[in-house]
């Protein structure tokens, strides 16, 4: 596969996820709390097909020494990382967290999906 063709599969994903996002936002509308939203995309992403891995486990290392672990949401189709919340907005910190997820998980792509208000806020993040 070449680089035009994982780009696009990712894109793909990413439509999918979204749109699970706000299936979700729809039928339970805002004032939950971040668990059930998440238990909920869960199924609404296995409903579509996709792999999902909740609540994945990362090794943080510091001069070569794991210090500890760092857990995201959960990751979709081994490639995309969400982290899901349900604040007022975005802050920098919690842009900071996915970073932090992708550096320890190596991977390249996270999607930060708020679901405080009737309609769903995200946003896309590429390391």
């Amino acid at each position: 596969m070449n680089t035009n063709e994982h780009e696009s599969d990712l894109d793909q994903v990413v439509r999918m996820i979204i749109g699970a996002a706000y299936t979700v936002s729809n039928t339970l509308g805002c004032g939950f709390l971040e668990k059930i939203y998440e238990r909920a995309i869960i199924i609404e992403l296995g409903e579509l097909g996709l792999r999902v891995e909740p609540q994945p486990k990362y090794p943080v290392f510091y001069k070569g020494r794991n210090i500890g672990t760092y857990a995201a949401d959960m990751v979709v189709d081994g490639s995309i990382l969400v982290e899901l919340k349900c604040v007022d907005s975005f802050a920098d910190e919690h842009i900071a967290q996915c970073l932090n997820y992708l550096r320890a998980s190596k991977l390249k792509l996270a999607l930060l999906i708020n679901f405080q208000k009737p309609k769903v806020e995200w946003k896309r993040l590429i390391l």
